[in-house]
């Protein structure tokens, strides 16, 4: 009975208009140099509820709705890496760039700025796109040919991340971050790409879970800040709309050859099966696998997830119910178990979520 009732509740709230969560004028709120903070009541949030996922996820995290912090726990304040929940970052910096005209689209070659690329692999390689790197399908490294099979490859995430800062931007990553995102977005707290300093793994960005929450918001408002269109809305469509077909076959995990001195931003080659039919330009959207299980079974159709070491460091979006959540170091790590699963820690977590947002709130 409870999760038939869950289920009525998640109904509801898939009907509700974002118009309705607007302040009065027609305006949304956004925070200014500081988050504005109310009582989770005062944003119809059940703070039990808020409780109790503080309690199971652990770490540090904070809540948003409407626009206000109404939730945290933890150091909010202090920076540092979030793994793979930044490969949502880059995307949407390569999305920036399709936007400021560097490059033609998200299906031009990779090839156009490494030119090397087109030298290995008898040339197979010459054809992956901006979007085969976003979308975990560009056989870079392994013997499919791009978009032929998925492949969760961290080698071909830190050539993503070389190529679009070096080569296409051609400033260093932190000024790229600083100028697209972080000023416009006022990020309050030390941020950047170099996690682990200069020479480790570049790319891995390290931000406070208050400013994550921040990019977060972008995308729950559309890409608009305020005034500002900082993402052109049919690129937050696409971004949010492109998963990766549920149909697409795993990589056979068979070796190819790479650029020389390739790195990886983290992890290998093929690191999860789970990803056809969720995985959307580095987001993880609450879709359907090929066996018709949905990504969290608990939350709306809506939710997207940026996720890194297995939903220990996330920032969780859902639309429908006009929230941000953010956190890190939690003690989650179950992300990929989580299609079908309702008792994932993931998914119990989100059920909180769901839970602590009362209907009409």
């Amino acid at each position: 009975m409870r999760a038939l009732a869950l289920r009525a509740v998640i109904a509801v709230f898939g009907v509700i208009s974002i118009a309705s969560t607007v302040e009065k004028g027609g305006k949304f709120v956004y925070p200014q140099e500081h988050w504005l903070y109310r009582a989770p009541k005062e944003v119809g949030m059940d703070a039990s509820k808020l409780e109790a996922l503080r309690a199971l996820v652990g770490g540090r995290g904070c809540v948003v709705r409407h626009g206000y912090m109404c939730f945290t726990w933890g150091d909010v304040t202090l920076s540092a890496d979030v793994a793979s929940a930044m490969k949502p970052v880059i995307s949407t910096l390569m999305l920036i760039a399709v936007q400021e005209g560097r490059l033609r689209s998200v299906d031009s070659c990779v090839s156009e700025f490494e030119p090397r690329l087109r030298e290995i692999n008898g040339g197979k390689d010459a054809g992956i796109t901006w979007r085969h790197l976003a979308s975990m399908t560009s056989g870079y490294g392994l013997a499919e040919r791009p978009g032929e099979a998925w492949a969760y490859n961290d080698y071909a995430i830190a050539l993503f991340y070389d190529v679009l800062m070096q080569k296409v931007f051609k400033q260093d990553g932190d000024e790229v971050l600083r100028s697209r995102l972080g000023n416009v977005l006022r990020f309050e707290d030390r941020y950047t790409f170099y996690a682990f300093g200069p020479n480790d793994r570049p790319g891995r960005l390290s931000i406070s879970v208050r400013d994550f929450a921040r990019f977060g918001y972008l995308f729950l408002r559309g890409g608009k800040w305020e005034r500002k269109q900082v993402l052109a809305p049919g690129l937050v469509r696409m971004a949010l709309s492109s998963a990766v077909p549920a149909s697409t076959p795993r990589t056979s995990g068979r070796e190819a050859e790479m650029l020389p001195n390739q790195r990886s931003i983290g992890g290998g080659k093929d690191q999860t099966p789970t990803g056809p039919g969720f995985y959307s330009f580095n987001w993880w959207l609450n879709g359907t696998d090929a066996s018709g299980r949905r990504l969290f079974v608990d939350a709306p159709p809506d939710t997207f997830v940026a996720s890194g070491h297995g939903g220990k460091r996330c920032v969780w979006v859902i639309p429908s119910l006009d929230i941000v959540v953010s956190w890190n170091d939690a003690d989650v790590e179950d992300h990929d178990e989580s299609p079908g699963n309702p008792n994932t820690k993931c998914n119990r977590a989100v059920r909180l979520i769901v839970e602590a947002a009362a209907p009409g709130g």
